[in-house]
């Protein structure tokens, strides 16, 4: 117990500064480039934001440890020694490349299949009910919403042996890869006024995703979270060159998914 409470500590400890880090980075920058104009950094669900983040930082990472490290040790002893050995002999920068675009692709499949399945949609749509955008808003999530995507990147990069080296220690390359993945998130939730030109349509960008947070049919667009280009692969991608008149949940007329209060109910 003592070991667990210490534990916790630490994690709550290294979760605040984190959030000290990205509001350094973020306040000033939403203040300088504002897309659009917010008064208050205090503002309307801040709170309930700040509490999603520490919740989200800590439950899911907890909830996936021991499914994740089940079928690392699986993979271990079925994977063929060849195939094993192949990837281990791979430059790291390419072992990354490849980590990186499985877990995007898997993650990119979860997600759109979110906004498709009625049941997963309920978890979901708390992310899609803020109608307004700035960077803590990607803390703004069900946890078991974030459990779910994260496996459908994450099964997929254990399965093909992309998280481990020669002798089935873990590899950094999954939590390099997450780690990339979540910072460049709180990026493009941010309220900043910036376009990137032609990257637009191979990087995610800020207002790729604000177009997947548009409140009309267009919000079934843009599901990737940092590689744009797998959304132009798989016929999502959407974006025109203005940005998103307005900002919440989209019900189509024969859905009867739930609003955020509904979700956080359950």
């Amino acid at each position: 117990m003592h070991f667990l409470t210490h534990t916790l500590v630490l994690q709550v400890l290294a979760l605040s500064l984190w959030l000290a880090i990205l509001a350094a980075i973020f306040v000033p920058l939403e203040r300088v480039l504002s897309l659009r104009r917010q008064d208050k950094i205090l503002r309307t669900g801040f709170w309930k934001d700040i509490g999603l983040y520490f919740l989200n930082g800590l439950l899911p990472a907890f909830l996936i440890a021991v499914p994740m490290t089940v079928l690392a040790e699986l993979v271990h002893k079925v994977q063929p020694l060849v195939m094993r050995d192949f990837i281990a002999s791979l430059p790291v920068w390419l072992r990354f490349i490849l980590a990186l675009l499985v877990l995007e692709t898997g993650s990119y499949w979860g997600h759109r299949i979110s906004h498709s399945n009625r049941f997963l949609w309920r978890f979901h749509a708390m992310h899609h009910a803020p109608v307004h955008l700035d960077w803590l808003v990607n803390t703004c999530a069900h946890p078991l919403d974030i459990v779910y995507v994260r496996l459908c990147g994450l099964v997929p990069l254990y399965a093909l042996g992309l998280a481990q080296f020669n002798a089935g220690a873990p590899s950094a390359l999954p939590a390099i890869a997450l780690f990339v993945a979540t910072l460049w998130s709180f990026f493009v939730h941010a309220n900043i006024n910036l376009r990137f030109g032609f990257l637009e349509k191979i990087i995610v960008t800020p207002a790729f995703h604000h177009w997947h947070h548009v409140n009309n049919q267009n919000s079934n667009k843009n599901f990737a979270t940092s590689l744009a280009f797998i959304d132009r692969i798989f016929g999502s991608y959407h974006l025109p060159k203005d940005w998103p008149p307005a900002y919440g949940l989209y019900e189509e007329p024969r859905s009867s998914r739930g609003t955020e209060n509904q979700v956080l109910a359950k």
